[in-house]
């Protein structure tokens, strides 16, 4: 009886995960838990019980190199800023007084990572170690002295706990939102996030310098967003904007992040192929959400990349409406990243709050292709003295868009657009309504000049020294007259108004051309010209119409972007206004309905109906792919043929492996069209 023997030690996993939030998360390490909370862990022993007067128990917490002793303690205060371990004052269980019940905390800023720990039992003869397991330690945004605590309840659940959500595509007068699995419950997944950061530059430069730093959110997501692109790194994604993916997978056919993060860690961390800006950024809300920083995807409409940092975006047309495509600027019809919420305190107070981080590859920083953590108020502030790509974020909401009417290389007229970029910017809603919400105000301010500190070309000298302004005695403007669908016409208005008292002989150029989000268009689609007279202050509205046969999409897309711009040349002046619009074309959309469908239930097989009509003059063939995290074990596909408006009816069934929200996604890959359709339904699965 004098010896105290250590039989074993209880992790008590369930309990401790549940009271950290971990609940789901699937780690091959015993534990998964959140910094700055307690845990509780049983130590079951032989002989007699722990008498503190006689031996002494210490943990040994072990992060790579970093080593730190937690002598328990039988009273006292935990610390807010070190590891502290103590006796619970009453024991679990009465009738078992071997059990002895200890709480460990760890502080709010400890190191996320996957930690070993050690138990060591010190008598005056002998020292004898334990090594108890591992647990991987996250950031805690429950804890107020945590640098990413999220007051709200509802915020936290949204953007750390949901695992499924939208992406916004499009255009801003016509949005599309697209589902997406995030899928950092599935088995393995927040073990390759950890990966991730070991496999890093930092981490393999100094291993010890990376661990410390990684208690401090901005730079665990300057690390994440460098790494999930593989520009110079062992990242998780390989970029690919040419059109061509035939040696890998089409960007458009992921639906969520699993099958990604997979297939890096299988391939021994080789890039997967291929992704582009709203598969970089939902990849990257996953790895933020698994580590504990609550992040949210955010798509800015009519996006500007400024290459030169002028603030101004220069377009050019040729006098018969076609856009060239000339220089390195551009306009990205949309461009998706990532909001993570943290404190700044390297920014001075005042910046605490969402950070825009960007994994897709545009530009460098700091040597490396990532962006942020840009605070969103210092954006909104026009503070681009602060670091981590706050102008260039500017840029992408804020510059000004220059057109250039072009003939042989010379000037023929230019004007200027300060509304054109970043008009929307928006996010998922939180809650479990599937809508969007505008947070373009965040932003933006109303800018009638630019700001004080804004390296920014004087356009208006430039244009009085080199070219003719547009005139100021013709008004021309585009309007779409419905919003366009795939297979139907598309339906538009130019309308011309004389602003003098004379009339004028004018020329017409309407050029329609197909384009994809991220560049120029290439070739035209459509076309017409011809000449119109005007009479003094006369409004002359006219109609065109594009037919399906004309604007056909050729290549795999579900964006199918057009590009509209009407030149009117006032013959006798030769003066010339310019109008354009980008639009997209709505795909028909996979409807989806659940037999059952509020009394679904865990492991009780399920029925989902997803049905489509044709609305195309032909016959179309292609591969229905449905699939849902927590729904499906495997993916269904199948092949298909469907005639001139009939109407296609598909029954799936699934066995529901986990409870709550979950979101049953559809596709399909129409070959003879080359289009992508799609589809989603949120089910609430009950235990």
């Amino acid at each position: 009886m004098d010896e105290y023997e250590l039989r074993n030690v209880h992790l008590q996993k369930s309990q401790n995960q549940i009271r950290h939030k971990t609940d789901g998360l699937s780690s091959s390490s015993n534990l998964v838990l959140r910094r700055g909370q307690p845990f509780t862990i049983l130590i079951n022993n032989d002989g007699r019980p722990f008498d503190p007067l006689r031996e002494k128990l210490v943990f040994k917490i072990v992060l790579g190199p970093l080593v730190v002793e937690v002598p328990v303690s039988v009273s006292g205060q935990p610390s807010a800023s070190q590891w502290s371990a103590f006796l619970e004052k009453s024991p679990v269980d009465l009738n078992t007084p071997r059990m002895l019940p200890i709480s460990l905390f760890s502080p709010a800023s400890a190191s996320v990572g996957v930690y070993t720990f050690y138990l060591g039992v010190e008598t005056r003869w002998s020292v004898k170690t334990v090594l108890l397991g591992q647990f991987t330690l996250l950031c805690n945004p429950w804890c107020q002295a945590d640098s990413v605590f999220l007051q709200s309840e509802e915020l936290r659940n949204e953007y750390i706990r949901n695992d499924n959500g939208l992406l916004f595509k499009g255009s801003p007068s016509n949005v599309v939102s697209r589902s997406w699995s995030f899928d950092q419950y599935e088995k393995g997944i927040l073990d390759i996030c950890m990966k991730m950061l070991q496999v890093s530059p930092q981490s393999q430069a100094d291993a010890r310098k990376d661990l410390l730093n990684r208690s401090n959110p901005v730079y665990i997501g300057r690390v994440v967003s460098a790494m999930v692109n593989s520009q110079d790194d062992r990242g998780v994604l390989m970029g690919n904007w040419s059109g061509k993916y035939s040696d890998g997978i089409n960007p458009l056919m992921w639906s969520g992040s699993a099958d990604i993060l997979r297939k890096w860690s299988e391939t021994q961390f080789r890039p997967v192929k291929y992704g582009q800006c709203w598969v970089f950024a939902a990849v990257m809300c996953t790895v933020m959400r698994a580590l504990g920083i609550p992040t949210r995807v955010v798509t800015n409409f009519n996006s500007a990349h400024d290459t030169n940092a002028n603030m101004v975006i220069e377009e050019y047309y040729t006098e018969m409406g076609e856009k060239l495509s000339i220089g390195n600027d551009s306009i990205w019809n949309f461009h998706v990243w990532v909001e993570s919420w943290m404190t700044r305190p390297d920014l001075g107070g005042g910046y605490d709050g969402w950070q825009v981080l960007d994994p897709t590859p545009q530009e460098q920083s700091g040597g490396m292709y990532r962006c942020g953590p840009a605070a969103v108020k210092a954006v909104y502030e026009q503070k681009v003295n602060a670091p981590y790509d706050v102008p260039f974020v500017y840029a992408e909401v804020n510059a000004d868009v220059r057109k250039i009417i072009m003939r042989n290389g010379k000037i023929l007229s230019t004007s200027i657009d300060k509304k054109r970029v970043g008009p929307l910017i928006c996010t998922k809603r939180p809650g479990p309504a599937m809508a969007m919400m505008d947070i373009t105000e965040d932003y933006k301010t109303e800018r009638d000049q630019p700001a004080n500190d804004m390296s920014r070309t004087n356009v208006r000298s430039i244009e009085a020294a080199t070219e003719r302004v547009a005139p100021q005695g013709i008004d021309v403007s585009l309007q779409l007259l419905k919003a366009p669908v795939l297979g139907e016409i598309i339906s538009f208005s130019v309308t011309i108004t004389n602003k003098v008292a004379i009339p004028k002989l004018l020329r017409k150029h309407v050029n329609a051309q197909k384009k994809e989000y991220h560049r120029d268009p290439t070739g035209t689609i459509w076309e017409a010209h011809d000449d119109l007279k005007i009479g003094p202050y006369e409004t002359v509205t006219v109609k065109h119409e594009i037919s399906f046969d004309e604007y056909m999409i050729q290549e795999a897309a579900e964006d199918n972007l057009v590009n509209l711009a009407v030149v009117i040349e006032d013959v006798k002046s030769q003066e010339r206004v310019l109008a354009s619009e980008e639009f997209n074309i709505c795909s028909p959309s996979l409807n989806i309905q659940i037999q059952n469908e509020h009394s679904v239930s865990i492991n009780t097989q399920q029925v989902a109906v997803v049905t489509f009509t044709n609305p195309f003059k032909v016959a179309v063939s292609g591969k229905l792919i449905v699939s849902g995290s927590g729904l499906f074990e495997e993916t269904f596909q199948m092949s298909l043929m469907i005639q001139p408006r009939e109407t296609m009816r598909r029954s799936v069934r699934f066995i529901p492996r986990t409870t709550g929200a979950r979101m049953l996604q559809a596709s399909l890959l129409l070959t003879d069209q080359s289009t992508v359709l799609r589809g989603f339904k949120t089910i609430n699965v009950q235990a």
